[in-house]
């Protein structure tokens, strides 16, 4: 329905919240009651004085009855149908609805919103448990000490006398069991509690890396300048983090120079404005390769950018070496993330650059487009085999009628809530009966 075919709705709701009568607005408005009805159904169109009048008796502005619903809102409930089975004839009538119930629109709006909170909650921590050690160590230690102390009390339940000596060594073992049991809950409290702040020791080193970059908005104008000192610079960032984490540091940092060397600032912002987040226009215009391209817009400042990008680089054995998320398409910690990404593809192939058109699963509303290249990590050397590094830039890309192919993509197969994908590695916690693949 139109905007303009709403005011009707708009002009009934504000006059309830008012707690006005029907045929007390009208008498206000020097209208019928039957005519102030037909426009309050939509059946009559209303503007100019009548307008005017009508909100000048509601205590309004004449603007907040005719303009439509808030764009926000009207995303999030589209967002919210999505993913159900619902007919084109109804998804059509949310402006309506907006228009005519905005206390219920709002709560519907919001109740999606908690979702999507709610689903990242999950596949972070989903993620965590499933790629961090200490908190694995932690908890295997936990559950053993536990099957202990149950083992040795129920020996101890056990109807029949114990010989003293037996019993005084039984309730040692559950006195120093519980003890430890304690120092561990309280160790992995303290971790938890630690992991959202700076990195600490317990932390993995690319964990310290993603950190370290997370906090400084991965743009680093120190080493923007030529004759920037990669050794000083790192020596500031480094503080508090481990040998490990340094040295991963220090080379992320060395690429990051040579990059900006290669392609200035200001020349990059020349080529976006020109080219979008195009990273073959960026390799074109620079005489460099692909994948240095997509580092460097994935460095690049939000303000040359139009909207911020997002990197993945991983290794040929697909663990991720960096990680540059977008908010609507997060990357795991630590571990492989879907095979369907064409980060994973160009590895089969490399040197030749892959594109995709995505929606991650839990993220339908939302499309990325996704490049992806191959490329050796060093020079080719006789007898020997060449080792490649994959890159996977991700560019956010508006959604519109299209004849590209969509790719349906996950973030982890555990979270994923497609149960027929054929590159499915292990059922999914988000599926109530994952059919299990032979």
């Amino acid at each position: 329905m139109p905007r303009d075919t709403l005011t009707g709705s708009r002009i009934r709701e504000r006059r309830v919240m008012a707690g006005i009568k029907q045929s007390e607005l009208a008498k206000r408005a020097e209208i019928s009651p039957s005519y102030l009805n037909l426009i309050e159904h939509n059946r009559r169109r209303i503007g100019g004085k009548l307008l005017v009048d009508i909100a000048h008796a509601l205590g309004v502005e004449p603007a907040s009855l005719t303009e439509g619903a808030e764009t926000a809102l009207l995303a999030n409930l589209r967002e919210a149908a999505t993913d159900t089975e619902m007919s084109e004839a109804e998804f059509a009538r949310v402006e309506e609805f907006a228009g005519r119930f905005p206390g219920w629109a709002a709560l519907l709006a919001d109740s999606q919103r908690r979702v999507e909170t709610l689903q990242r909650s999950v596949e972070a921590l989903t993620d965590r448990m499933t790629h961090d050690p200490h908190l694995a160590a932690s908890l295997h230690e936990m559950l053993s000490t536990v099957t202990a102390i149950r083992s040795a009390a129920s020996i101890l339940a056990e109807p029949g006398d114990i010989e003293p000596e037996w019993q005084r060594r039984f309730n040692r073992n559950i006195y120093e069991d519980s003890a430890r049991l304690a120092d561990s809950s309280r160790s992995l409290a303290q971790y938890l509690e630690e992991a959202d702040s700076e990195a600490s020791e317990t932390n993995a080193p690319q964990d310290e890396l993603d950190a370290v970059f997370q906090k400084t908005g991965f743009h680093l104008p120190t080493l923007e300048t030529p004759d920037a000192d990669v050794g000083a610079f790192a020596s500031q960032l480094e503080q508090g983090l481990s040998q490990s984490a340094r040295w991963l540091l220090h080379g992320t940092l060395s690429r990051y120079r040579d990059d900006a060397r290669r392609m200035p600032l200001s020349d990059c912002a020349d080529v976006v404005a020109a080219t979008g987040s195009d990273p073959l226009a960026f390799a074109q215009r620079f005489g460099c390769d692909v994948a240095s391209a997509m580092r460097r817009l994935a460095h690049l400042p939000d303000d040359i950018l139009v909207n911020p990008v997002g990197l993945a680089i991983c290794d040929g054995s697909g663990v991720t070496t960096f990680r540059k998320p977008l908010p609507e398409f997060p990357l795991p910690r630590l571990g492989a993330g879907c095979a369907l990404w064409p980060l994973y593809r160009a590895l089969a192939r490399p040197m030749m650059l892959h594109t995709d058109l995505m929606e991650q699963s839990a993220r339908a509303s939302a499309r990325h487009r996704g490049y992806a290249i191959s490329q050796p990590t060093g020079p080719a050397r006789l007898g020997d085999d060449v080792l490649f590094e994959s890159h996977m830039l991700i560019v956010p890309e508006p959604k519109r009628d299209t004849s590209e192919p969509i790719r349906q993509v996950g973030l982890t197969c555990r979270i994923c809530p497609h149960p027929a994908c054929d590159a499915r590695r292990e059922p999914s916690i988000m599926i109530a009966s994952a059919p299990r693949k032979l």
